[in-house]
């Protein structure tokens, strides 16, 4: 068996590669107006990017968890209670989207406005975490 020490670089960029398929998913879902969908592949790609740099940064396997908030920590990345909101939030999208209960009152949530401007946070919040990824020159 391959050690996670020798092999963590190819975990990593799994989970770059299926975030940024997903992060086109998720702008496509945008432009042909499916908003809860997009909101929900929203908080897919932060989980994935936010999991490549716990491995990245960790050299184990990210944690089976949704909490994006929980996977900040594990990185070490400094949170002010304006991004713990608005983390708070995006987490609601992965239940709200998924389940049958949520689903009515989520759809109804989801207006061009509500979550365009959504959208445009994770839209910014991932492209620094792939800047985080970068290798340092």
């Amino acid at each position: 068996m391959v050690s996670m020490k020798n092999n963590y670089k190819k975990l990593v960029k799994y989970w770059q590669e299926t975030a940024a398929y997903d992060y086109d998913t998720m702008k496509s879902l945008t432009k042909s107006r499916r908003y809860a969908s997009s909101l929900f592949f929203g908080h897919i790609v932060l989980e994935k990017i936010l999991k490549a740099l716990v491995v990245n940064e960790t050299k184990k396997h990210a944690p089976y968890t949704h909490d994006l908030i929980k996977l900040c920590k594990i990185i070490g990345m400094e949170l002010d209670n304006s991004a713990k909101d608005f983390l708070y939030e995006v987490n609601k999208f992965n239940l709200k989207a998924r389940y049958p209960e949520y689903k009515s009152q989520f759809y109804k949530l989801c207006t061009k406005k509500y979550s365009s401007e959504y959208i445009g946070e994770v839209d910014k919040l991932y492209k620094k975490l792939c800047q985080r990824l970068k290798p340092k020159k």
